[in-house]
């Protein structure tokens, strides 16, 4: 440790590199510390169990799935100095890893295996495991030839929100001294006043000003409507990304809600006829059920369209990685790429993607189904899931958001159309379409996962081979911690609504109750929105034609437009704070870059932090809302008002806190 300061960033770790220049990541190449260790994957196999456990049922209860990656690289940092050897900054980087995946495996399992109990289709609980399993290493095994490309080749161009905040943790509690002061304190508030804000009667999370009387006639009248979603977590994801990629977001959020919205409205607000996919009337909806029956369908279509321009990009790297792989099966493996560059061996990608078709093949072939259609359903499992690995890393890469639910949306309506042609229907048939969407989401989720903990390892030093061979290890404890909770709470709860007779209470399982009426209507022979998606890729289109990122403005599209509007903010408090760092220059103006980053880290950090206790607080048998409850919480014009002020608050520390002058240097 004597030899290697693992005390701060290099400078132009989150800048583009210029002609010539390198990064030299905290851990040089040349340096070797303790990695893979007993303690590392020990930890980090007890920690992914832990919060697969937790994140399962709440993510099944009140369909919030527990952020795992940022609260175990802190206790990752705290572990540390419990022993008598201290732990290195790459042994944590490994416990995080494994940890992180964790979030990842169980919204794959919760997102999709509860339609299967919805549906009374009643999995083997092998069969649960290994659609989780199957799913994650696919996901792992798709991402290793894109590393490069995504980690190493685009270094400063993707924001990487999530892989700053849990390598600013790593880093600065290395640290100490006043960094690592300034980011207990960033956490300690943003946890604070996110887990208040989000868990109790205090004061109101969303502010969509409906209590002013013009901004309620124009959501009354045309279905206009702003939403703010008021917490610490947007406002550091948004500083992180940068003022472009969330003025992009949010554009994406605009059009959607501020023009697709209200021209639906405009046209089919008079009638009382059922426009499908939607279940009721437009004329009866609200602004929000508009976006969710078909806005959103939109946005599946742009991401669709948006990621199949990420994988054209990507041709060229992909290519380059299968023919590495064949050179190898002719003359060996290459060893000179060096420690920091080296991946695991492609014979040994190869063979795993094999291996992983083979068991589809084997789980698609105990169902009664043909022959033909089991090798349909393999090809649309491994084809999904190596589309959406690209997806999934450059969404998570750029906004710290996968589009989890609408690819597995879209996996459902392609499978059910393909596969009615083989047959395939009825109850088998949801079975064999769940079975393919559960192994996708999960794929699609744990390659984004994986994405920024490689992004965190090439900015420290570790040894990609490393954290890619325990990452399988992370994999198949969540797949079986997560799935065995599943199936141990099928037998004590209900998923989704309460049947007659049933007198089990009930799981909401909001996600995997959608997906279920997904699959249920498509086996049933309802039409496919095929306009919808087809607008949606219009749109993509016209954004690449402009130059700019499609897959932002797709995702911006997609979500609530309250998850985009306080990152927005965000990216306009990094963008001033970046022009007075600029006035200021030399080490002053570094410090103010410094200090921003950190505190937008710590914000992310104590966010995490606070929905996982929020999370934890529910599970407790006698918890409600109302245990703590201000007396105007339901009295919109103050409940909002306190909260924007608050809101303002937090921006007011960011900035203030960036400027303040160290004491020490």
């Amino acid at each position: 440790m004597s030899e290697v300061s693992t005390q701060s960033l290099p400078s132009n770790a989150y800048k583009p590199l210029e002609a010539g220049e390198t990064y030299r990541p905290v851990v040089p190449a040349e340096v070797r510390l303790p990695e893979v260790t007993r303690r590392s994957v020990g930890w980090g196999i007890f920690l992914c169990v832990v919060f697969s456990v937790a994140s399962a049922y709440s993510g099944l209860k009140v369909g919030q799935v527990m952020e795992a990656a940022i609260p175990i690289s802190i206790l990752a940092i705290g572990m540390a100095r419990v022993w008598s050897r201290r732990s290195t900054l790459v042994e944590n980087v490994i416990i995080t890893g494994i940890g992180g995946v964790a979030g990842s495996v169980v919204a794959g399992a919760v997102f999709t295996l509860p339609a299967l109990y919805i549906l009374k289709l009643d999995p083997h609980p092998v069969q649960t495991i290994f659609i989780c399993l199957a799913g994650g290493c696919l996901g792992v095994l798709f991402l290793i030839p894109l590393r490069r490309y995504f980690v190493r080749d685009m270094h400063g161009l993707f924001p990487y929100p999530e892989a700053t905040a849990i390598t600013e943790v790593l880093v600065t509690g290395e640290k100490g001294g006043s960094q690592a002061r300034l980011l207990l304190q960033s956490t300690a508030i943003a946890g604070i006043y996110d887990c208040f804000v989000t868990t109790f009667h205090v004061w109101k999370e969303t502010v969509d000003f409906q209590f002013i009387p013009i901004v309620r006639q124009l959501n009354e009248r045309a279905r206009m409507a702003l939403s703010f979603d008021a917490i610490s977590f947007i406002l550091g994801l948004g500083y992180v990304m940068g003022l472009r990629s969330s003025m992009i977001l949010c554009a994406g959020g605009a059009l959607s809600n501020l023009v697709l919205v209200p021209l639906i409205w405009m046209i089919g607000g008079h009638s009382d006829g059922v426009v499908y996919p939607a279940a009721i009337p437009i004329s009866k909806m609200a602004a929000t059920e508009i976006f969710r029956s078909y806005v959103r369908f939109i946005g599946v279509g742009a991401i669709a369209t948006a990621g199949i321009f990420g994988i054209i990009k990507s041709l060229k790297i992909v290519a380059g990685a299968f023919r590495i792989a064949l050179r190898t099966f002719h003359h060996g493996e290459d060893g000179g790429a060096e420690r920091t560059d080296r991946d695991i061996a492609m014979r040994s990608i190869l063979l795993g993607m094999v291996l992983g078709a083979l068991g589809v093949a084997m789980l698609l072939g105990h169902l009664p189904v043909s022959f033909p259609a089991v090798l349909a359903g393999t090809a649309l499992t491994l084809l999904f899931s190596f589309f959406f690995t690209s997806v999934a890393a450059n969404a998570i890469a750029t906004t710290a958001r996968n589009p989890v639910s609408g690819m597995t949306m879209l996996t459902i309506i392609i499978s059910s159309v393909v596969l009615l042609r083989f047959g395939v229907s009825g109850t088998s048939g949801m079975f064999f379409v769940m079975a393919i969407a559960g192994m996708v989401c999960t794929a699609l989720s744990v390659s984004g996962q994986a994405i920024t903990d490689l992004k965190v390892g090439y900015w420290l030093g570790s040894t990609p081979s490393a954290q890619e061979r325990v990452k399988f290890l992370g994999v198949l404890a969540a797949s079986a911690a997560s799935a065995l909770t599943v199936v141990m709470l099928a037998a004590t709860f209900q998923f989704g609504e309460s049947a007659a007779g049933d007198l089990r209470p009930v799981l909401a399982a909001p996600q995997a109750s959608i997906m279920k009426a997904l699959v249920e209507g498509f086996m049933s022979y309802q039409p496919v929105a095929y306009l919808l998606f087809g607008t949606g890729a219009v749109v993509a289109l016209s954004i690449e034609m402009l130059g700019q990122p499609s897959l932002i403005f797709a995702l911006g599209m997609y979500l609530p437009l309250e998850l985009n509007t306080p990152a927005l903010v965000g990216g306009f408090l990094a963008h001033f704070l970046e022009r007075r760092s600029a006035r200021a220059g030399g080490e002053r103006g570094q410090a103010i870059r410094e200090r921003g980053v950190i505190i937008a880290s710590g914000l992310m950090a104590g966010g995490a932090l606070g929905g996982v206790f929020g999370a934890a607080l529910r599970l407790v048998p006698g918890y409600r809302e109302s245990l703590i409850e201000t007396p105007f919480y339901f009295f919109e014009p103050v409940s909002q008002s306190i909260s924007a002020i608050l809101f303002i608050g937090l921006c007011v520390y960011v900035w203030a806190a960036s400027l303040k002058k160290r004491r020490e240097k």
